[in-house]
């Protein structure tokens, strides 16, 4: 079996007491959908160190029907086939620039945000390289089922200048990366990367 199992059991769990919360009408549907959604705080908080309690207020914010989120990374190369990467202040690893996408936002304009936040360079979109499920990748667990999109980016102008989610800038070579934040992205997937900038007429990849 799956190790992580569990983890999409809570996740399907939580998914349909959501459901349920939001579109059911009858007060005894609306008791158990609430019971079940205790029971998917209850597997979360019995496999990581986050108590029942707080879990379940974050889940019990969540309301309409649940879809996964979305995280935006953004690919930029140097001249001299080396990834822009950002240091960040929550875990003092790196990663490419990006983070949660926004409402109101397209994916280009959040990966522009993003890279000029994150770092002070000013890019455009070009390609949509991957689109991922976070959970077919080795990262760590987390409760959201999260879909990943890596943007190829081309850099424009700007110059190097860090924020108060990172401390640190740079672009590294694929044999030099520095320690990776592998909540936010893997070496697997950075090698991946450097294999779309090598070969510009490959497919995006997906799943």
């Amino acid at each position: 079996m799956d190790e992580l199992q569990w983890l999409k059991w809570a996740q399907q769990i939580q998914s349909i007491a959501q459901s349920g919360l939001t579109y059911g009408k009858d007060v005894f549907d609306l008791e158990r959908y609430t019971h079940l959604q205790t029971l998917a705080a209850e597997m979360l908080a019995a496999h990581t160190e986050m108590q029942k309690e707080d879990i379940q207020a974050i889940l019990s914010l969540e309301s309409g029907y649940p879809t996964p989120k979305t995280d935006i990374r953004a690919v930029v190369f140097d001249d001299d086939r080396r990834i822009l990467m950002a240091r960040e202040t929550s875990d003092g690893r790196w990663s490419l620039p990006g983070g949660w996408a926004d409402i109101g936002e397209s994916v280009g304009e959040i990966a522009v945000r993003e890279v000029e936040e994150e770092t002070g360079y000013k890019v455009k979109p070009v390609k949509m390289l991957a689109v991922w499920d976070r959970q077919k990748h080795p990262h760590p667990p987390m409760f959201w089922h999260v879909y990943k999109l890596f943007i190829r980016c081309e850099r424009i102008g700007g110059s190097p200048k860090t924020s108060i989610e990172t401390d640190a800038i740079g672009f590294y070579a694929e044999d030099g990366l520095p320690p990776l934040s592998v909540d936010r992205v893997t070496k697997a997937q950075i090698h991946r990367m450097f294999q779309h900038h090598d070969a510009p007429h490959l497919a995006t990849d997906f799943d």
